[in-house]
């Protein structure tokens, strides 16, 4: 019997009449969806038309309000800043809550259920509820960001917690150490690299986020674009939206320095 000289990767599915049913299947769907979504290509068209207009109206970039664009960024690290902060603080208790390994199973189920609740909407939903309990301005963003961390932070420490090596805690614990002590000598020891990275990526991600909740109202360099659009100052929005970038290129370049040196 003779064997091939070269390796083939083996397909997606080894049965070749049920592959092609999948391919022809999606192939239907995304068809299907294409015909019966409500589309008005007429609008579409026209859309291409204005775009063209908003592109032609941003250059340009109007530098000229750099005070109203400095004062707008400023506040939006300030959001993430703080977001950052509390949630992280919060996400450390509820991250233990949500450990499968180390809390009883109705606080586990109590942990799980906040993660969960967190990680259901989108920042901009929240944002907007926030908005209409507490009014427009950074405090809505701040609250909407401190849920949006507790979603990721909690979830994925909760994960570290349940990877860590269980055998430091059982000899704590055979030792008579209480359960803070547990805490502190035997698991935090081994989160807290985990931690730490984690606490970067989602200030990261809050400066991002940041200028997206900015837009329904929550303050930050969000809310000076979604102005800037609505009084139709394209070139004026162009340069927060390279601001924006800006920002967000650099963010990258110091977490990714940090990272490495952890």
């Amino acid at each position: 019997m003779s064997h091939p000289d070269t390796w083939q990767r083996p397909p997606f599915i080894s049965n070749p009449v049920l592959r092609w049913a999948v391919y022809l299947g999606v192939i239907v769907y995304v068809g299907w969806t294409l015909v019966t979504l409500p589309i008005d290509w007429g609008r579409v068209a026209e859309g291409l038309v204005r775009a063209q207009r908003i592109f032609g109206g941003a250059f340009p970039p109007s530098f000229e309000r750099s005070g109203l664009l400095i004062d707008g960024f400023l506040e939006s690290l300030k959001i993430a800043v703080l977001a950052t902060a509390g949630g992280v603080l919060l996400s450390i208790p509820i991250a233990f809550m949500a450990a499968r390994n180390i809390a009883p199973r109705p606080v586990f189920y109590l942990g799980r259920a906040i993660v969960i609740v967190a990680r259901s909407f989108h920042p901009v939903i929240v944002a907007i509820i926030f908005v209409k309990a507490v009014g427009f301005g950074p405090f809505a963003g701040v609250l909407t960001l401190i849920v949006y961390s507790i979603g990721f932070v909690a979830k994925m420490l909760a994960e570290r917690i349940e990877e860590i090596d269980f055998g430091q805690v059982e000899a704590m614990r055979a030792a008579g150490a209480p359960y803070f002590s547990t805490l502190a000598y035997a698991i935090f020891p081994q989160i807290m690299p985990r931690q730490i990275g984690l606490t970067i990526y989602q200030l990261d991600s809050n400066l991002r986020a940041s200028a997206v909740v900015g837009i329904v109202g929550a303050g930050g360099i969000g809310a000076t674009l979604a102005n800037a659009f609505g009084r139709y100052d394209y070139d004026f929005a162009l340069a927060i939206t390279m601001v924006i970038v800006a920002a967000i290129l650099l963010s990258e370049g110091v977490s990714g320095w940090i990272r490495k040196r952890l």
